[in-house]
């Protein structure tokens, strides 16, 4: 039995399945748009170790982190209406399994997500800072005990949402049993896509499918099994791909596939301000704006996105 914590309220997956409210299947029926919101990389630890250049060792700070989370945090449990889930999507923290500051850093978030508004559900994905570089079973483990599940789906509204452990489709070589299980796990979840009316299908996921092209070049940021993955997902008929990683916003796509990659609420590698994202479902789209948090906490979300909730 896994949990996210939000607000200090446990909302426990069971069985890969997160029930996210106590309507239970009736979040399986479309009710109408609403919106959510979604981070990346708050990385405690990262604004130091960058600008020192010593990634391994120069982490030792994370107060700027900390501000900049809670001001996103803040300024979320601001909204009115109130957004139906903030996720964070992967390298919590900086420090990697069994390095320096770790537990430090792991303490003072979890300190910082307490204050997240008890009704806004929060779903946390697995980065590689998370669970290491190249996972093993003993760091899948130390993910789960702390954060919670590393891949689970959950229903919003009519939309199925599945959050994958993007480093088990790229370094699984340590735990190529837990991959496994994961695939066997995402191909009976593309099954119910086809079987069940879901309104849209959502992949939260840390790592890119793709930057901006499916035929780019394997490097740091993407992965050699972008291809395979982007079929599988159109195939199913997914509508869009959410990741982080890349401490910038591009943005591409893949047949009806919407791959979308957001900067990061900690250190950014760009010159960029510090983001979240905003996303509104309708009933045909899935629109998404990127939102300085000095502009979320100072004048809250636009009418014209608002508006789009009002849908008939």
């Amino acid at each position: 039995m896994s949990a996210v914590e939000a607000g200090g309220v446990f909302h426990r997956a069971r069985g890969r399945t997160l029930d996210a409210f106590p309507a239970g299947n009736l979040e399986r029926e479309w009710k109408g748009p609403f919106y959510f919101i979604q981070g990346a990389d708050p990385q405690f630890g990262l604004i130091k170790a960058w600008s020192t250049g010593d990634y391994d060792n120069g982490g030792d700070e994370w107060g700027q982190e900390i501000h900049l989370t809670e001001q996103a945090i803040q300024a979320i449990n601001k909204l009115n209406p109130k957004p139906r889930f903030f996720v964070l999507r992967g390298d919590l923290i900086h420090a990697m399994p069994g390095m320096p500051w770790r537990k430090e850093q792991t303490k003072d978030l979890q300190r910082v997500l307490r204050n997240m508004d008890s009704d806004i559900l929060l779903v946390l994905v697995s980065g590689n800072h998370d669970a290491g570089n190249v996972p093993t079973p003993e760091t899948i483990a130390e993910f789960q005990e702390t954060w919670g599940d590393n891949y689970f789906s959950f229903w919003v509204g009519g939309i199925l949402f599945l959050i994958l452990n993007s480093h088990f489709l790229y370094h699984a070589s340590r735990c190529p049993a837990l991959k496994k299980a994961q695939d066997q796990w995402l191909d009976q979840q593309l099954s119910v896509v086809g079987q069940q009316k879901c309104q849209h299908t959502i992949v939260f996921q840390h790592i890119p499918l793709f930057l901006q092209s499916i035929n780019e070049d394997d490097d740091y940021f993407t992965k050699t099994v972008q291809k395979e993955m982007a079929d599988k997902f159109a195939k199913a008929g997914m509508k869009a791909v959410f990741s982080g990683h890349h401490h910038r916003n591009v943005r591409g796509t893949y047949q009806n596939l919407d791959v979308v990659v957001s900067s990061s609420i900690g250190c950014q590698l760009c010159d960029d301000a510090h983001r979240v994202q905003v996303v509104v479902v309708t009933t045909e789209k899935i629109v998404h704006w990127f939102y300085i948090l000095d502009e979320l906490s100072e004048r809250g979300i636009e009418g014209d996105l608002m508006d789009l909730m009002k849908e008939k």
